[in-house]
């Protein structure tokens, strides 16, 4: 097998970021954009010891799942990766890539893992939050949109299906601005320019939008020409903010905000609970899905009205809040002050009394905590992608809660950390996956874990 040879393939499974897998001559064969039952003549492009990937240079038999994805830059963006499939399909291999990495990783008994709350109601336009580079091609012309999958090349798109159409029409004003302005426009290689991103979120429910435009600086030349027909074209933007990001890095957010219209934050209503939404604040893109999953870990944690509830990674508190009326006392822990400031505001908005909220590494208030002799009967734990650390494994478990709910946006790393949550005698009950991103390649889970003897 060497680089451009055309082979034919049969597709017989598919990998957790979306590409399909096939076999030839003891070679594993990975190829983007195809589906299981998927015959097609693969281009090779790559070729390591015992895999090589590929694409598809022509579908020679198509695959009972496979439909003509509705998005013209679907095979292009890192985004949309099971575009070209039906959502039944997607469904069973989002399912099938948790059960097996915690199967596998974990060894959790499959029967523990049942099934994905899916997103049958509505699997466009359902994220409430959207960042969009912006730079210029080689013919110096504007480009926006998102990055190609594995690079850092923007692949053009006007109409992302995954975003609200208010998104769409401000970003086209914003991108015919910057074609007039085009020296505007941030140079990652020089480190010039000013404006690097847009950055847009909306409040589902109450219909109010933020727009924040990330700045190598405090401010840009002729921004008043764009605010000012935002504001007059839009009158759902309630908050105009200027994010200062003068790093030389592909981190797209700075810590410093500079209001220039409205209102610091946004509102919108998650579990029938008010949240105000910072451009730095946590929140899940996918209300509709996120009250499902909330519903589920509020399940699993059992409150009664008597118990200790501390939540851990609480961002701006969407999940604790949820379930503050139902539990003795909230304890909230988050890294980010400006997420601590929000969740004191969320709190009080909803009258909620019983609720506290500490900035500090999780690890390091855990410790905190357990000095000052608080024992929670219930923990929540939504850690980043990474999982939690052993340390905090090791805390949690020393303050002896009868229940642990772990939210986890990767199966690999929850596998990881249940391994050693069994091994400090905390049993895996029930796993539920939950589709927060319809057709990308993103699964969330739920678990709960009972304390043993």
């Amino acid at each position: 097998m060497k680089k451009n040879d055309i082979i034919r393939l049969e597709i017989i499974d598919m990998t957790s970021d979306g590409s399909g897998v096939g076999k030839t001559d003891s070679m594993v064969v990975f190829v983007p954009d195809t589906a299981i039952g998927d015959v097609c003549d693969v281009r090779i492009l790559k070729v390591k010891k015992n895999l090589c990937f590929g694409k598809i240079e022509k579908i020679v038999t198509k695959s009972e799942h496979r439909i003509e994805p509705l998005c013209p830059v679907s095979n292009r963006c890192g985004g949309c990766v099971y575009r070209h499939l039906s959502y039944t399909a997607e469904k069973q291999i989002k399912f099938k890539k948790v059960y097996d990495a915690l199967t596998r990783i974990g060894k959790v008994d499959g029967e523990k893992v049942v099934d994905i709350i899916g997103a049958d109601e509505r699997v466009d336009r359902y994220r409430n939050k959207a960042q969009i580079p912006v730079s210029l091609n080689k013919n110096g012309e504007v480009e926006m949109g998102f990055y190609s999958r594995h690079s850092h090349r923007i692949a053009s798109c006007d109409d992302c299906l995954l975003s609200p159409p208010i998104f769409t029409q401000i970003s086209q004003t914003f991108k015919e601005f910057v074609t007039k302005h085009p020296y505007l426009i941030y140079d990652e290689e020089k480190h010039s320019g000013k404006i690097r991103h847009l950055y847009l979120r909306v409040g589902e429910k109450t219909g109010e939008v933020m727009v924040c435009v990330v700045v190598n600086g405090e401010s840009f030349p002729h921004q008043d020409e764009l605010f000012n027909s935002i504001i007059e074209k839009y009158s759902q933007v309630k908050s105009i903010v200027i994010n200062v990001n003068k790093e030389k890095t592909n981190v797209i957010l700075g810590y410093k905000n500079i209001v220039v219209y409205g209102k610091e934050s946004i509102e919108d209503v998650l579990c029938g609970l008010k949240f105000e939404l910072s451009p730095l604040a946590f929140y899940q893109v996918n209300r509709i899905q996120a009250q499902k999953l909330y519903e589920k870990a509020k399940e699993y944690a059992c409150l009664t009205g008597s118990e200790v509830l501390m939540d851990l990674y609480c961002g701006t508190g969407t999940i604790g809040l949820t379930m503050a009326k139902e539990c003795k006392e909230l304890i909230g822990v988050e890294i980010i002050d400006e997420a601590i400031e929000n969740a004191k505001i969320n709190a009080e908005n909803n009258g909620i009394t019983n609720a506290r909220f500490i900035c500090a590494d999780a690890t390091k208030a855990g410790l905190q905590l357990e000095k000052e002799g608080i024992k929670p009967d219930v923990v929540i734990v939504d850690p980043p992608r990474k999982g939690l650390t052993e340390e905090l494994i090791h805390t949690i478990t020393q303050m002896e809660p009868s229940r642990v709910v772990y939210v986890s946006c990767d199966p690999a790393t929850l596998a990881r950390d249940l391994k050693l949550f069994e091994e400090l005698k905390y049993i895996v009950k029930e796993i539920t996956p939950v589709d927060l991103f319809p057709r990308t390649a993103h699964c969330e889970s739920v678990c709960l874990l009972l304390k043993g003897e």
